[in-house]
């Protein structure tokens, strides 16, 4: 048994059955492939290298046979490697990463001299999907021309994956990022291209300078939330109150702290579906002081109500997903009570669960819409599909129902409620 095989599929079976083709080239981010490709075998890929003689001066073959099993092509032999792996579709995907500016350049303008450039003219013409994960200095990343050619290979349909610019570097994108694209790129799912928004985290009332009222939300579900809409195909945004988990960087986030926050970013609102696991407060402080309150003597703390955001964010969009949290509770009357929230606010589900799940890597929830209530159980990814699912269940329910080109819920909020 080779040492790859005893790694397959450790982690998922998302890419299993999936070829992908990795071509790297001569930038010294060549060296955190090893890493990636072990991590996509950990996902069931079987995964080719193919390398130019630049990237072999960083990055051994020997090294990256151990990492996916199979020699790496370094150079186009009487096999025609490029075409029977490319024009012969038996690859899914061909990822360039690290791709430098020389061979971004290469590819716009049609130029074919190095084996990874041979598998890139051909996966384009072969309708092969190409990915590019960029990796030089910013200087390069910005220069017109180099500009102008990542243009033209948007054009033809290639996907760019980062760069993450930083510290003068246009820095090829993290490991994370390059598999969660891997799993979007190869994805088959309704939600291609929805624009979905998860509101998560925790509100944080300010009492004083120092004090603030929240609550003991981590955030776990709301970033599990983005990251597996994100890897079905979604356009992710995710609005972050207080967490204590780590947040993707490859989903674009803002962060707010108090609902007032929140409540102003509202109107921003532009979605085909919204999920809120947000814990936000109830109440807020009349008068927050400036300063920090002496701790030497007790002080009273008068309280007020906060908006609710729910109807407001339900004013801009036609699929909203709603979360009750509740301790104590027979399931019927946390169903209920879910049920009064979604009737109320004209929600298309409400998520309800019992407060001792908070921060567990495992949940156990109700799926509550008008006609149903079923209960979701397993990892937070699991929960998080069947989340999804309704969404696209709602989604497809609510094209159906409205005009050719209309998405967006109007303030009669007539949008689907079953």
């Amino acid at each position: 048994m080779h040492p790859s095989e005893e790694i397959y599929c450790e982690k998922s079976t998302k890419l299993r059955g999936k070829t992908v083709v990795i071509g790297i080239t001569g930038s010294i981010a060549a060296v955190e492939c090893f890493g990636t490709i072990r991590e996509l075998v950990r996902h069931g890929a079987e995964v080719r290298v193919v390398m130019t003689r630049e990237a072999q001066k960083l990055v051994t073959p020997d090294s990256l046979e151990f990492a996916c099993g199979h020699r790496p092509v370094t150079d186009l032999t009487g096999g025609t490697e490029h075409i029977t792996m490319m024009a012969a579709r038996s690859a899914d995907l061909l990822l360039i990463y690290p791709a430098t500016a020389n061979t971004v350049s290469k590819l716009a303008n049609g130029i074919d001299d190095t084996p990874v450039t041979s598998f890139a003219t051909v996966a384009l013409g072969s309708g092969i999907p190409v990915a590019i994960a960029p990796a030089m200095h910013d200087s390069m990343y910005t220069n017109p021309a180099v500009s102008a050619n990542i243009a033209r290979l948007k054009a033809w349909g290639v996907t760019f994956i980062g760069p993450r610019v930083s510290d003068g570097r246009a820095k090829v994108a993290s490991r994370e990022e390059i598999v969660a694209s891997t799993f979007k790129l190869l994805s088959r799912n309704y939600l291609q291209g929805k624009r979905l928004l998860i509101i998560g985290g925790r509100s944080e009332e300010p009492i004083d300078s120092m004090r603030i009222i929240t609550n003991r939300s981590s955030g776990t579900m709301s970033v599990e939330l983005a990251r597996r809409a994100f890897e079905r195909g979604a356009d992710v945004e995710l609005w972050m109150g207080g967490c204590s988990v780590q947040l993707p960087d490859y989903i674009p986030t803002r962060r707010f702290a108090t609902v007032s926050d929140l409540v102003g970013m509202v109107p921003e609102i532009d979605h085909d579906a919204v999920i809120v696991p947000a814990a936000l407060a109830d109440f807020t402080p009349l008068e927050p002081v400036s300063g920090k309150i002496s701790s030497d003597a007790g002080f009273d703390l008068d309280l007020g109500p906060v908006p609710k955001v729910l109807p407001l964010i339900r004013e801009r969009c036609p699929v909203v997903v709603g979360f009750k949290a509740e301790s104590g509770l027979t399931r019927q009357e946390l169903v209920d009570r879910a049920r009064s929230r979604l009737q109320r606010y004209d929600l298309a589900a409400v998520v309800a669960n019992d407060i001792d799940v908070v921060g567990r890597t495992t949940s156990s929830s109700i799926l509550v819409t008008e006609t149903e209530d079923r209960a979701i159980t397993g990892t937070k990814a699991e929960v998080s599909d069947a989340i999804l699912d309704l969404c696209i269940k709602k989604l497809r329910s609510w094209r159906e129902r409205s005009a050719p080109g209309t998405c967006r819920a109007s303030s009669s909020r007539s949008g689907p409620t079953t």
